[in-house]
């Protein structure tokens, strides 16, 4: 360690991590990705070949395409410094559409991001509000990454 921070390296934590890939649309295992919760849902079909040879959890995969996924990874913005959080509801026109999985203030942006699961309905541009500790925080449904080179 200490060989590294002679070389002018800077530490830093698990919160400038957490915001760096919460600004590049990056899923965290046991947020947007584990278990029941699929490639299709998370945006990650791309990973998966159906047009290659049988594989683990190709059935259930497929009844899932075939029927309609039933909930999408979409990204979330607000305006202002109150970052959305994690298990936050999402409502829109007072009707629970999903939950936000991860949540924060973007120092890039200069305002809060979130990921959350949404209904199929709720797609970028889409107005919504997440509920946090009994008030209701407008936000707006956009593509992600939410911070673009």
């Amino acid at each position: 360690m200490d060989t590294l921070l002679e070389t002018g390296v800077v530490p830093a934590g698990l919160g400038a991590r957490d915001t760096l890939r919460l600004e590049a649309g990056l899923p965290l295992h046991g947020h947007e990705l584990g278990q029941g919760i699929t490639p299709l849902q998370a945006g990650l079909s791309w990973v998966v070949r159906f047009d290659k040879g049988d594989f683990r959890g190709r059935a259930p995969l497929e009844a899932e395409r075939d029927r309609g996924v039933e909930r999408f990874l979409r990204g979330m913005t607000t305006q202002g410094r109150q970052p959305p959080r994690e298990g936050a509801i999402v409502l829109r026109d007072g009707v629970t559409v999903g939950t936000v999985t991860s949540g924060n203030f973007s120092p890039v942006l200069g305002h809060g991001i979130a990921l959350g699961f949404l209904d199929p309905e709720i797609v970028p541009g889409n107005d919504v509000e997440i509920e946090i500790r009994g008030r209701s925080l407008a936000a707006t449904v956009v593509e992600t990454p939410f911070v673009r080179r």
